[in-house]
């Protein structure tokens, strides 16, 4: 069922963000510490590779956000039967792959 996909999405997710995190960290690093490495960083991800998987970490923040709040309607009784639940399961998959296109061709 879609409600059982969106939570199984949520933890991969969040557990993609929290393996990235370190290298967020560091790519932040590298553009704010000076200009050579800031133009180093942006030579290293000009790779097509390299921006797919940015983009599915795109992807893991915009889905585990949207799952959150809808775990978080769900905690405040605002998603009350099962035809909620699924309903607001196609919304969250909707909105995670919509903005993860519109913020991707942005930062493409």
């Amino acid at each position: 069922p879609l409600p059982g996909i969106v939570s199984i999405l949520h933890r991969v997710s969040g557990l993609l963000l929290f393996i990235a995190l370190p290298f967020l960290l560091l790519m932040l690093q590298y553009s704010l510490a000076s200009i050579e490495t800031y133009t180093q960083l942006m030579d290293i991800l000009a790779y097509p590779l390299l921006k797919l998987v940015l983009l599915g970490l795109l992807w893991a923040f915009m889905h585990h956000f949207c799952a959150g709040l809808r775990y978080l309607a769900i905690d405040a009784h605002l998603v009350r039967d099962l035809t909620q639940a699924r309903n607001s399961s196609k919304i969250v998959m909707a909105a995670s792959l919509i903005l993860t296109i519109l913020a991707g061709v942005r930062l493409w």
